[in-house]
């Protein structure tokens, strides 16, 4: 019976960030892709560095990814990181299934707006997810992750600004319209993953929503009291 517990307990996890990558995949996919719809964090960089400088975007997110997750590896152990790379992996085969094999055709180009809110909440809830079963989608996540450590804001928070700064660099490539609606949804993201990490710590204590999460070796948890440190800087 304890075997069959602790096969649970080691699954589960998995099981529900990979429901998490799922819907982050279908949702990049089916909403922002074909809604022309752009991306923060380091897929907006590798953007930016393709039109800039005619990068490979592929090699860009590696070299941007490895040390990231190197110092991820130093702080938060080996379990984070397989984690991480469970969350990664899964995403990008789901997302590649989709691409390949998807006939689904989510037309909001007419509302964008629309289209901006449900990117918004689903790509926020299973990032969220992701992050509070004990991984990360990439490496922004981990840099949003650690920031939200060393300065005490939500991790919510750091990830809407680090994306927003992203997209508005990009603004020299990218049409205006687009650019402020995919702000819109990077925007209710943060706030859909500040809920999603932190969901049992509002029910318990009106100030822990404004914790800096933890990450540990095992799952994301939202701590009691915030971090004050030197505030950093989608």
């Amino acid at each position: 019976m304890r075997k069959k517990d602790h096969v649970i307990s080691t699954l589960r996890p998995i099981a529900i960030m990979m429901l998490g990558t799922f819907l982050l995949a279908f949702t990049y996919y089916h909403i922002n892709f074909q809604n022309h719809l752009s991306e923060g964090g380091f897929v907006g960089l590798s953007l930016l560095g393709k039109y800039a400088f005619g990068f490979d975007p592929a090699v860009t997110v590696l070299i941007l990814d490895i040390p990231v997750i190197l110092v991820a590896l130093l702080l938060n152990g080996r379990k984070f990181i397989v984690n991480t790379l469970v969350a990664t992996v899964s995403f990008s085969v789901f997302y590649d299934l989709m691409e390949r094999y998807s006939a689904l055709d989510i037309n909001l180009h007419g509302n964008l707006l629309l289209a901006a809110l449900l990117s918004g909440v689903l790509s926020g809830f299973a990032t969220g997810l992701v992050l509070r079963f004990g991984g990360a989608t990439g490496g922004d996540d981990i840099v949003s992750l650690l920031l939200s450590r060393l300065t005490g804001l939500k991790v919510g928070t750091v990830f809407i600004l680090l994306d927003a700064a992203v997209l508005l660099v990009s603004l020299f490539y990218l049409p205006l319209q687009e650019t402020l609606f995919t702000i819109l949804a990077v925007s209710i993201a943060g706030k859909m993953i500040t809920y999603t990490v932190s969901f049992r710590a509002h029910r318990t204590s009106p100030a822990a929503g404004n914790a800096a999460p933890k990450m540990t070796a095992g799952q994301v948890q939202p701590a009691a009291k915030p971090v004050h440190k030197v505030r950093s800087v989608h």
